[in-house]
């Protein structure tokens, strides 16, 4: 068995392994608006995922861009909110678009053919076509340093304040998700994508 020691390694080998093994990871496609408040960003993230239930806490670690925080983190912080939404198979390209390096006065969501559409619980608008969207206030912000001493990325702790749920995907009654019809989309390293597979249960032990 190979033994790997980190900080013996160049960034990009961690990336690529660590990446690689952790998998699948969910996406988080993130609006938030600039913090002037004219312009709506949109990028995903795979560095996501829920924390508790009680309270309902998501996590999504942003990093940053030669030192610099990108734009996602800068306007989370300065609006103290932001959209997360679940990217399902009819996003993907849409999705990917905005992966796109713009300048913080233009809009990713230009790029694409979705909509946005107003919140319920904050002012920060979501994606129409999106099937679940998640709205959050920031919880927290913990920027976080390398080896070398340098932040290089921030770390956004998000407080669900309320969901939009598409009617196909939830049985309301037993509030039971339809990954059927949810369709949710994994990330896997480079620029791999994965979809829901063969599912199993186990009986956890008494």
């Amino acid at each position: 068995m190979y033994v790997l020691q980190m900080d013996q390694m160049s960034l990009r080998d961690r990336y690529k392994i660590m990446s690689g093994t952790i998998v699948p990871r969910p996406i988080a496609f993130v609006t938030t608006k600039s913090t002037e408040g004219e312009i709506i960003n949109a990028a995903p993230f795979s560095f996501f995922n829920m924390l508790a239930g009680d309270p309902p806490l998501v996590s999504i670690a942003v990093g940053r861009r030669n030192g610099t925080m990108k734009d996602t983190a800068r306007n989370a912080i300065a609006h103290n909110e932001l959209v997360i939404h679940v990217v399902s198979e009819d996003l993907v390209e849409n999705m990917n678009e905005t992966a796109a390096t713009l300048n913080a006065d233009e809009s990713e969501l230009a790029r694409t053919s979705l909509n946005l559409v107003e919140s319920t619980f904050i002012t920060t608008p979501g994606i129409r076509e999106a099937r679940v969207r998640f709205e959050c206030v920031l919880e927290s912000h913990l920027p976080t340093k390398n080896d070398e001493g340098a932040v290089s990325f921030d770390l956004l702790i998000a407080r669900v304040k309320g969901m939009h749920i598409d009617e196909a995907v939830l049985n309301k009654e037993k509030k039971y998700i339809d990954l059927d019809k949810l369709k949710p989309v994994a990330r896997l390293a480079g620029p791999n994508y994965a979809q829901l597979g063969e599912r199993y249960s186990l009986k956890r032990p008494d």
